[in-house]
């Protein structure tokens, strides 16, 4: 740190990206990327977009908002997009959070949560999941707060339903709830048919998982029309040309290639399945994920001891230091080639038990 970095930012502790290391092939599990490409006719729509790459982009993105707003049953006034869903999370917390309204979030979720607090110098509290991992909805009625839960919840992959989140969002009138749902695709039920309901919810999702995007940067926010104009105040405040080219063409033609991807969520919800039935045949506990992820522990083997030798024999998983995650390991649903190859890889480190 120098001695000019604003003392504002002092306690800022950035969040940790899963490790991308360059020293060997490796068996990419521990960043929730799709193991499928991105759509081809995503593909040609950029690479024709990139033609144009002299000239700024749409500031409005108005093509791509109104196929999400089509997607969504809703307006083109409804539908924000941004760089990534991360960009709209900080937003969300610029827009709707400061003293006299802080931000609540489970102990247990999607790390840069408590970074954005940090950041944007918002008061916090996380709520404790319960022993299982689960999410007490009741701990979140009434809390004068703008509320933050990520549905499927990381990296547990539980998910709450949506009468759960409706009440959440019903019994917190006078605060905005954000329903993040990077991974609702792959087996959650989404809150975007709450959306007109309620003019306190926002729900945020990602291309970057089942829509295969993650190197594009693209996600967006739907809401009631009132909380997309506040949120488009501070996006005009900061960066208005916040999607490329490139990446709004390629995100015009996945939307326009839907099928493609329902039908990668159907194969990741497979193997999923698969992987997840061989872990427990040896021992492996794990939690209920609709995620495109798992979340698993062995009685036997020590979390950390487990991430460092399987990365010795070229297997990437996550591990989190944490404490009461310290013995988990989140493994992303690659291919089934991928996966196969980490159960022969974990028999063989558990004497094929």
């Amino acid at each position: 740190m120098s001695r000019f970095f604003s003392s504002k930012y002092k306690a800022l502790t950035p969040y940790t990206p899963g490790e991308q290391p360059q020293d060997m092939k490796y068996i990419k599990l521990n960043t929730n990327e799709s193991p499928y490409p991105t759509s081809e006719k995503a593909q040609r729509a950029a690479a024709e977009a990139a033609k144009k790459a002299q000239l700024y982009p749409d500031p409005e993105c108005r093509e791509l908002t109104e196929k999400l707003a089509d997607m969504c049953g809703l307006s083109f006034e409804n539908i924000l997009v941004t760089n990534g869903s991360d960009e709209i999370l900080n937003f969300a917390f610029m827009a709707f959070c400061d003293e006299s309204c802080p931000a609540v979030f489970p102990d247990i979720t999607y790390g840069f949560y408590p970074v954005y607090a940090t950041l944007n110098n918002v008061p916090y509290t996380e709520i404790p999941l319960r022993e299982d991992f689960t999410i007490d909805t009741s701990e979140y009625y009434n809390k004068k707060s703008t509320i933050f839960i990520a549905n499927p919840n990381a990296p547990t992959g539980i998910a709450l339903s949506l009468s759960e989140i409706e009440e959440i969002v019903r019994q917190n009138p006078d605060n905005v709830v954000v329903i993040d749902e990077a991974y609702v695709d792959f087996g959650a039920e989404s809150a975007l048919s709450l959306i007109p309901k309620y003019d306190n919810l926002l729900v945020i999702q990602t291309f970057s998982k089942s829509r295969s995007m993650a190197g594009a940067r693209l996600g967006f926010g739907a809401a009631s029309r009132e909380l997309i104009a506040d949120l488009n105040t501070v996006k005009f405040s900061t960066n208005p040309y916040n999607i490329n080219r490139m990446t709004m063409a390629a995100g015009i033609g996945v939307l326009e290639d839907e099928e493609y991807t329902r039908n990668n969520c159907r194969r990741i919800q497979k193997t999923r399945a698969y992987t997840v039935s061989e872990l427990k045949n040896m021992g492996f506990e794990s939690t209920d994920s609709l995620a495109n992820f798992i979340f698993v522990r062995h009685p036997k083997r020590d979390g950390e001891g487990l991430y460092r030798e399987l990365k010795a024999r070229g297997i990437l998983v996550r591990h989190f230091s944490k404490p009461r995650l310290s013995d988990w390991l989140r493994i992303t649903i690659g291919s089934r080639e991928e996966m196969e190859s980490l159960i022969k890889t974990l028999r063989e480190m558990l004497g094929g038990n």
